[in-house]
């Protein structure tokens, strides 16, 4: 599979990744602490203590502090996903990748320090409060429909409301909360830093869900009286929207790396299964049925990772990248869902079993079809686009 690496440095650390992630973290995969809601804190620190004596730890930023290129990033972050366990080992796994890259692009100095420091050291994970309940009408692929509120009061903001489908809450020690700020339908919206724990930041339950490679699952959240100072907001207040988009397309990206990853590993398996398995006198994959599906796949992963590549190099180039991501999100989303769907059914009862990680990577991935806004979402995002610019042309 195509997987270049733009540069020297990030040749080196993708290298160093992978091998970590294949000769340690791989053997982890059965470790009992791996539960229905992610792998236990104890099982995090263990595994990053590992990363961080191996010098893999939070690969992606540079010892200067600075982020790699979205390219070198890319060319690491495959490498890191070739577990589920890889990102959170090495410290590149979300929320916390794109809240680093947030923090570190609008962060104030003594934000940085308070909050970012211990989540690039990954001594602590973090959390991003956005997506609120359904059945109360809150916000979720339309941001504009968020419904916590944040008021100014002496010295700092008030905020309160109920968020869903939080991804690490539970155990985080830092959170970045998106409130409403200002009337109703104005469409304006602020960032909070909040240290956590806090009593008015309250998990009601870990919900249940198809996927459980997050560290603390994924929370329903009430915020209750939460009170936070004028130096906790992130960046300015209500520019919430404007830094979600600096936030949005290179953590949706981001997604796409770690999964290719996945995916690359399940055709792994699948294949090595396929030739060895026999049936009516010959390897599975002598047969055209399944020699085929897996041929697909490789031509699945190829176009993925070129994808993956194309976008990178125009988010490089500063562009918020909006159109190309969502582009990216879709392709990249859908095809590694016909991977992993593939070895499943390459596999039979054994890929329906938990003999094997396949099972578990099947879930994963399904779920990435949803996160980062749903398929449908982007496409419908995107028909808006091409519309703009053909009524722009006079197009009918």
């Amino acid at each position: 599979m195509y997987t270049p690496c733009p540069t020297p440095r990030s040749q080196a650390m993708a290298d160093r990744v992978e091998a970590f992630v294949r000769d340690v973290v791989i053997p982890y995969e059965t470790d009992a602490r791996c539960t229905p809601h992610g792998p236990t804190e104890e099982l995090v620190l263990e595994l990053r203590a590992k990363a961080r004596a191996a010098g893999v730890l939070t690969p992606h930023i540079l010892e200067d502090g600075q982020h790699m290129s979205q390219l070198e990033t890319a060319a690491v972050l495959k490498r890191s996903g070739l577990s589920m366990l890889g990102p959170i080992a090495v410290n590149t796994a979300a929320p916390d990748e794109g809240n680093m890259f947030l923090m570190g692009r609008i962060g104030t100095p003594a934000q940085k320090a308070r909050f970012l420091e211990p989540v690039v050291a990954g001594e602590g994970r973090s959390a991003f409060f956005m997506t609120e309940p359904a059945e109360e009408g809150g916000a979720g692929s339309d941001p504009s429909m968020l419904m916590t509120t944040a008021v100014r009061i002496d010295g700092g903001w008030r905020i309160d409301g109920r968020k869903t489908f939080i991804t690490g809450a539970q155990g985080a020690r830092v959170g970045i909360v998106m409130a409403r700020t200002g009337e109703a339908g104005k469409n304006k919206a602020t960032m909070f830093l909040v240290d956590l724990p806090n009593p008015a930041i309250r998990v009601e339950r870990v919900l249940d869900t198809i996927d459980s490679s997050m560290p603390g699952g994924h929370s329903l959240v009430a915020i209750d009286n939460l009170r936070v100072n004028d130096d906790q907001v992130l960046g300015e207040a209500d520019e919430g929207f404007r830094y979600a988009q600096i936030r949005l397309a290179p953590a949706r990206l981001s997604h796409c790396m770690r999964w290719l990853g996945v995916a690359t590993r399940a055709q792994e398996v699948a294949t090595a299964y396929a030739c060895t398995r026999k049936a009516f006198g010959k390897p599975l994959i002598d047969h055209e049925g399944v020699g085929f599906m897996l041929a697909d796949n490789a031509i699945d992963l190829q176009q993925s990772a070129l994808m993956i590549d194309w976008c990178a190099g125009v988010l490089d180039t500063g562009s918020l990248g909006n159109v190309e991501s969502s582009m990216a999100k879709v392709a990249v989303s859908d095809a590694l869902f016909r991977v992993a769907d593939r070895c499943v059914q390459v596999m039979g009862g054994t890929g329906v079993s938990k003999s094997t990680m396949v099972e578990q990577f099947f879930r994963e991935i399904r779920a990435f079809r949803i996160y980062d806004g749903p398929t449908e979402v982007h496409k419908w995002s995107l028909a808006k686009k091409l519309k703009r610019t053909a009524m722009g042309h006079g197009d009918s």
